[in-house]
């Protein structure tokens, strides 16, 4: 037998970043649980000339060769934002994919660590690709069940691999499933009840998608200030955010989306979004020639919502405006003939959210790691 002939190739033209996004394709093709993401979106997360992200941060991508075949891939990624804003000397690892084989593992972990290590950082995160706003973590149960939309799922030997290659775990991030059956109703009732006695002048309102813009700037400034002492966060530039939600608009329910307002301020918000990923799982991450039609059918028919984005500023915490929230989406999302819904994700040191999500009938579906190594 051939010993193996294994590379690192730095990726720098077209064609090898065409291979980097290609390889999970491949690489998932047998896995029934997998949905392919859309190739269109994934470009968009590694394009350093338009994505704002990269306005300060770089990223270089490795592939892992096999005896010519790729066999792993790796993203290192420069998060000077972060690093400014936490005062830490970080680097992060990102869209890890790789065969069941230590050795690649380790190769990649290395390359992408020696390119982080001569920017003078200490300290590697991951996976995160390429920040905490895209998919982050790593599977580590609930492998049975499909992956909710923009959520990870990978292959179970990934967690060997990862502390294979010298990482620990640094925290986990919780994937909550709330059911009609289980959603316990009267409390959220009940909840509502007192925010209402408390903060009368409480209101909340669905966002408006012909003032998107103007939404937009007022969400940003609730999330900026919600998510300040979060883990892996650092504030989002109006560029970034605008980046982020730009696609938003034309999938968003406006029943579905909410600013809470006391005396007439923004002080929360919530977004859920219909599960679409029933209907990229279709698909094979193109929209055309077919896609498209595919999209518009299965997104009509799934029964599941994903709790995306939820914020409450700092000064409004443990008001129950974050349960109160949670209860407009759970009624009105029943009323729709929505059956199901993801709160996702929570970091599991986030006890407010945790005892909110499981006082309303949710029950911890997934689990998704981050890990560290010095």
């Amino acid at each position: 037998m051939k010993p193996e002939m294994n590379g690192i190739i730095f990726v720098s033209d077209k064609h090898e970043k065409k291979q980097f996004i290609d390889f999970p394709y491949q690489h998932y093709k047998t896995e029934p649980k997998w949905v392919a993401p859309l190739k269109l979106q994934q470009k968009e997360l590694l394009d350093t000339k338009n994505n704002p992200f990269y306005m300060d941060a770089e990223i270089a991508l490795f592939l892992a060769e096999v005896n010519g075949k790729v066999a792993g891939r790796i993203a290192a990624i420069h998060n000077k934002a972060y690093n400014r804003y936490t005062g830490e000397k970080a680097g992060f690892f990102g869209f890890f994919e790789c065969v069941d084989n230590q050795n690649t593992a380790n190769l990649l972990f290395k390359v992408a660590g020696d390119w982080l290590a001569q920017r003078g950082l200490d300290v590697i995160y991951g996976p995160l690709s390429p920040n905490m706003m895209s998919e982050i973590g790593v599977l580590i149960e609930g492998f049975e069940f499909h992956p909710s939309f923009l959520m990870p799922y990978n292959k179970p030997y990934y967690d060997k691999l990862i502390a294979g290659a010298g990482f620990e775990k640094h925290i986990d991030l919780l994937a909550y499933r709330i059911t009609k059956e289980t959603v316990d109703m009267e409390r959220g009732a009940r909840g509502t009840e007192i925010v209402h006695k408390r903060m009368p002048e409480f209101s909340l309102r669905k966002i408006n998608l012909r003032q998107f813009k103007k939404e937009v700037v007022i969400i940003r400034d609730i999330f900026n200030a919600a998510w300040a002492k979060n883990w892996g966060f650092a504030p989002l530039t109006s560029d970034e955010f605008e980046y982020m939600v730009k696609d938003m608009k034309h999938v968003i329910d406006s029943d579905l989306a909410f600013i809470g307002e006391f005396e007439g301020k923004p002080v929360c918000f919530s977004i859920a979004l219909p599960d679409f990923n029933h209907a990229l799982k279709h698909m094979d991450g193109t929209l055309f020639p077919t896609g498209l039609f595919k999209l518009l059918y299965y997104k009509s028919k799934t029964k599941d919502l994903r709790t995306v984005l939820m914020g409450v500023i700092p000064e409004y915490v443990n008001r129950g405006l974050d349960a109160y929230m949670n209860q407009r989406t759970m009624m009105v999302g029943l009323s729709k003939g929505y059956e199901t819904a993801e709160i996702s994700w929570i970091l599991e040191s986030n006890m407010n959210m945790r005892n909110v999500a499981e006082r309303y009938g949710s029950h911890i579906e997934k689990r998704y790691r981050v890990y560290k190594k010095q």
